[in-house]
């Protein structure tokens, strides 16, 4: 885990309404979309967007945190268990890449998220969040391959795995 200290301008907090519109305009960015892969098929549609997230938080079984940087929203971190088995995601604005906050917030919200196994997914060429998810206790169990609408084409992915603590 990523030490920080005390006097760190990094915490999580639960989601607030206005949140969401930071969450669309990071999501516009086409870097960050071609890294992410597995994104919505058009990131432009307010509407497809909207109706995503209210399905997200109708879902009491989902926990969402917001990142923040400083005061700002940075991105988010969840995780869902839609396809059955819990799953984590996050998301953060491409100016807040390379700064250790991806790996200090995953790391932070799973002592929130205590499920295990606890399940991730990473394109196999977004080296950067695979590193992430590394340093926060999760190891590579698989390999898959998926459309990735970001990239208009299949693509390889890592499987992963956070297991229990010993």
């Amino acid at each position: 885990m990523t030490e920080y200290p005390s006097n760190t301008p990094l915490r999580l907090r639960d989601l607030q309404e206005d949140d969401l519109e930071i969450f669309f305009q990071q999501q516009l960015d086409p870097d960050a979309n071609y890294m992410a892969a597995f994104t919505s098929k058009d990131p432009t549609d307010h509407a497809a967007y909207t109706a995503r997230w209210n399905k997200i938080l109708a879902d009491k079984t989902i926990l969402i945190k917001t990142i923040l940087y400083d005061g700002q929203v940075a991105g988010s971190v969840l995780s869902y268990s839609w396809s059955g088995d819990p799953e984590v995601s996050y998301w953060l604005g491409k100016e807040f890449w390379g700064m250790g906050i991806a790996t200090w917030a995953l790391c932070e919200f799973l002592e929130h998220e205590k499920s295990r196994p606890l399940y991730a997914r990473v394109a196999k060429d977004n080296l950067a969040s695979l590193r992430v998810l590394q340093k926060c206790g999760f190891d590579i169990t698989g390999e898959d391959k998926g459309f990735a609408n970001a990239r208009g084409q299949e693509v390889e992915e890592y499987l992963l795995v956070k297991k229990e603590e010993d």
